[in-house]
């Protein structure tokens, strides 16, 4: 007899259906694991054995044999302990066969029989779901897949409580979803003393997920201006927040199996590797832009990066998703997010301040913001200088709007872009819009055409930049209310792109 139980392996937030079957047979006294095992895979067995003796359940003096199909798939990750005990317990007679062959199960097991949490339980419940199974995972697993309503989830906190479901004895409730987050307090844009222009453009940016680059002196308010663009985004929606977090549950960074309805704001350091960046390493774990899905990804002193880490960023921008490549697998995670970065003018970030700047200036400037190269550069929609800001206007009492009263009007021009590209696919805001659509909604009055005409000739604007001037100009329109792209909205839009069209930005 054949025992069997089902768990899952991970290709990026995809969670492929696995086979554990369980033989006993005659023979010498064995453990075997089969079908591609990993390292902790490997290991798996003592554990097993281990959990098992805690339970005062010996092993027979049989020949066992556990085989994971398809046996073509690496099998990574001590997830598999769990649907490992459970096949073998069911070769036993200890659970019920047919029960046992109706879940789908991941977790790790410690010596004494306690399960210990692991990652990918909601990619998991995703996977369950699909197949009509139930869920069984580690009891901190819980709250985070019971967000798939489809699924039933069983979070026992060990070995023995789960016997003791199986079996009748003791029942478990199904696991309730975990809390949802809505509120993380964010900084309020009013409390930006000046800086009009470049809050100008953190609405644009929002409301559009346009790309944004702000280039000034040490002080500006760069990282201020930066940290307060969570304020004016709108929430997930129910989608994006289940897209998110399942990207959140294979990196291990969900808090306590909730949630969040917040975007994401990631803001590695400059010292990161590319696969900090992009994702690979042990697993093929997803990156900084993969977690900034549906977010923010933050790149303060961007030329300070490695050219390349920078140059690997041009192709998930375009396309919205990234693939890691390894020797046996290519890994695919989403990546749709919005990019802002800030720089210095140059290395002592003085340029433009006869009494401080270098004596190599401007050269110094030039040199510096070079490490950007032009393909990235014209990936930024909006390009802001940020001046420094005098001690007499810090003095001033704040003015300007609240970062609430930006995001009502960012979440009316969201809600326009959501209305027009509804049944156009996976197209949420502008910036996702190309081709034939992008002409058809972004089409100018005939002012705002010859206006567009003359800038990309004096310009000389690459096709790329091109389109990404209708599309800030459709943006900009829709928080104006238009229906039309007029010549204001395009030469505002026009304004954001002067600094650096086709070079290296200057201050």
């Amino acid at each position: 007899m054949v025992a069997r139980a089902f768990t899952v392996a991970f290709e990026g937030i995809d969670a492929r259906l696995i086979e554990v079957q369980c033989a006993l047979s005659p023979g010498l006294p064995s453990f075997q694991i089969v079908g591609l095992p990993d390292k902790a895979v490997s290991e798996a067995r003592e554990r097993v054995r281990a959990a098992l003796a805690a339970l005062s359940i010996a092993l027979p003096s049989k020949r066992i044999t556990v085989n994971l199909s398809p046996a073509d798939i690496v099998k990574e990750g001590s997830h598999f302990d769990l649907p490992i005990a459970m096949a073998l317990l069911a070769a036993l007679d200890i659970l019920p066969a047919e029960e046992v062959a109706q879940s789908v199960a991941l977790g790790e097991l410690s010596l004494d029989g306690a399960l210990v949490t692991v990652l990918g339980a909601l990619p998991a419940a995703m996977a369950a779901a699909e197949e009509g199974f139930a869920l069984i995972c580690p009891a901190p697993c819980g709250p985070e897949a019971a967000w798939v309503e489809a699924a039933r989830v069983i979070a026992p906190e060990s070995l023995s409580q789960l016997i003791r479901h199986f079996t009748g004895q003791a029942p478990l409730a199904p696991a309730k979803p975990g809390e949802v987050t809505g509120e993380d307090g964010a900084r309020d844009l009013f409390d930006v003393k000046g800086q009009e222009r470049a809050k100008r453009a953190l609405e644009i940016a929002a409301a559009g997920r346009h790309h944004m680059l702000m280039v000034g002196p040490p002080g500006s308010g760069k990282s201020m201006l930066a940290a307060r663009l969570g304020g004016i985004l709108p929430p997930l929606s129910p989608a994006e927040a289940l897209e998110t977090s399942m990207i959140h549950s294979i990196a291990g960074i969900l808090d306590e199996g909730g949630i969040s309805r917040l975007r994401p704001y990631r803001e590695p350091h400059h010292t990161a590797s590319v696969a900090a960046i992009v994702g690979g390493g042990k697993g093929a774990k997803p990156g900084e832009i993969s977690l900034a899905h549906n977010g923010v990804l933050f790149l303060d002193e961007l030329p300070e990066f490695p050219r390349a880490v920078l140059e690997t960023l041009r192709q998930p921008i375009e396309t919205g998703e990234v693939v890691v490549a390894r020797a046996n697998a290519h890994v695919r995670y989403p990546c749709r997010f919005l990019l802002v970065a800030a720089a210095n003018p140059c290395k002592c970030g003085y340029l433009a301040d006869a009494h401080r700047a270098c004596a190599r200036a401007p050269a110094c400037g030039e040199d510096y913001m070079g490490r950007i190269s032009g393909p990235l550069l014209d990936r930024f929609d909006l390009r802001v200088e940020v001046p420094p800001v005098g001690l007499a206007d810090l003095d001033l009492p704040a003015s300007g709007e609240a970062s609430r009263d930006v995001a009502a009007r960012v979440a009316r021009a969201r809600g326009a872009q959501a209305a027009r590209f509804a049944g156009h696919g996976g197209l949420r805001v502008n910036a996702d819009a190309e081709g034939a659509l992008l002409e058809e909604v972004a089409a100018p009055d005939a002012e705002g055409r010859a206006l567009l005409t003359r800038a990309a000739d004096r310009l000389g604007l690459s096709a790329r930049g091109y389109h990404r001037l209708l599309r800030v100009a459709r943006t900009i329109a829709d928080l104006d209310g238009s229906a039309t792209v007029r010549a204001p909205h395009m030469a505002e839009a026009i304004s954001f792109r002067l600094m650096g069209a086709d070079q290296p930005a200057r201050v």
